[in-house]
């Protein structure tokens, strides 16, 4: 579901050009593989694949690999730093960035928290669970390989080694791995409604409104990325509020305040959604894309980014003592403390060269504030 948020690293998407740009890039993809064809009526959106025969693609290294040979881990993970890799299957599960599930996976935790009913039955577990699969390995999955798919312009600057633009995998398996974990993960959500016996099937229509919204996201004409604000606040409401909802709905009933309160959560979504922009400058104002580092500088934008983050948990704190839970709001300021410690330890000094080691050291507290407010909604 996420559509959309990257952790929420590798979340960088990218501009594809219109045939009529007269600046077109040409891509390093291996030469058997033809460029897609995509075209727009009022009605439907096709995306053709070039006949490509996927037995005659042959996985090959990159022209331009990772210094060091790169880390089979980071590879099995979707990050960067990872080992070139000839295995079909594992560059598939690459595609799906597995490092991205676990927000999306908390945030079903999170939501089933708030639901208050919530029971530690085998039957509770397991609908937790199948959401949980939903929301990660198929709709997160669907959106990592779609948002590659939509990358592979701007990775043939940034990262040619990636398996997109470095041919390392076809076309034809590319566009067949979207379509297969879109469909799986509609289809689970349409079977947790049946299973819960909603009336209304709001778990489905939340996966099919998360999967639209990732498309958006990243496909022409909308393309909300081009937009740093509204797309990196969309990335961040993907990763955040959408699984949320997911669980407080499964389990409970989805109310507005709950709604707003995690749509300006989200904010802090969008803030760590900034964190990714910065290693993709270079490829960004190559191709246009106003991301809030290339449209307002590193400096301006690394501040903005951790303001996002604090103030949001500050004013969900103050929210929380005004409404009569001063522990909980208690417990969430001792949670940002440590975030802000190493902002400044990390992010604040080099956003580029520490952005990974400062989401593994911060960003596990962000998520437990999530859940410190989670379980004060549900009290």
């Amino acid at each position: 579901m996420s559509s959309v948020l990257n952790t929420v690293s590798s979340l960088r998407l990218s501009r594809v050009y219109n045939s009529n740009n007269n600046n077109h890039l040409r891509l390093p993809i291996h030469s058997v593989l033809t460029p897609p064809s995509v075209s727009f009526t009022r009605r439907r959106l096709t995306i053709r694949a070039a006949d490509t025969d996927t037995n005659e693609v042959k996985s090959k290294a990159p022209d331009k690999a990772p210094a060091g040979g790169g880390s089979s881990f980071n590879q099995l993970l979707g990050i960067k730093g990872a080992a070139q890799e000839t295995d079909k299957w594992k560059i598939r599960l690459q595609l799906t960035k597995p490092v991205t599930w676990p927000p999306l996976v908390w945030g079903v935790v999170c939501g089933a928290a708030a639901s208050g009913n919530f029971h530690w039955n085998l039957e509770d577990v397991a609908k937790s669970i199948l959401c949980m699969i939903m929301s990660g390995p198929c709709l997160t999955g669907y959106t990592q390989t779609l948002n590659d798919w939509y990358d592979r312009e701007i990775d043939a600057i940034n990262e040619p080694y990636r398996p997109i633009p470095s041919g390392a995998i076809s076309e034809n398996e590319v566009i067949s791995q979207i379509w297969l974990l879109l469909l799986g993960g509609l289809g689970i959500a349409g079977l947790l409604d049946v299973w819960v016996g909603h009336d209304f099937p709001i778990v489905f229509y939340l996966a099919l409104g998360g999967s639209l919204l990732s498309y958006i996201y990243s496909a022409p004409p909308l393309k909300l990325k081009q937009n740093g604000w509204i797309g990196n606040f969309a990335l961040g409401a993907s990763y955040i509020s959408l699984p949320w909802w997911a669980g407080q709905a499964l389990f409970g009933t989805l109310t507005p305040d709950i709604v707003v309160l995690t749509l300006l959560y989200s904010i802090a979504g969008l803030g760590i959604a900034i964190v990714n922009d910065f290693k993709s400058i270079e490829g960004d104002k190559a191709l246009g894309l106003q991301s809030l580092p290339v449209a307002f500088g590193a400096e301006t934008a690394k501040w903005i980014c951790v303001g996002a983050i604090d103030i949001t948990q500050l004013s969900i704190a103050g929210y929380l003592l005004g409404a009569g839970k001063p522990y909980y709001a208690l417990a969430l300021v001792g949670l940002i403390v440590p975030q802000v410690v190493f902002q400044f330890q990390y992010f604040l000094k080099d956003p580029v060269k520490y952005d990974v080691k400062y989401q593994a050291s911060a960003q596990p507290f962000l998520v437990l504030g999530l859940l410190v407010t989670a379980l004060a909604t549900s009290h």
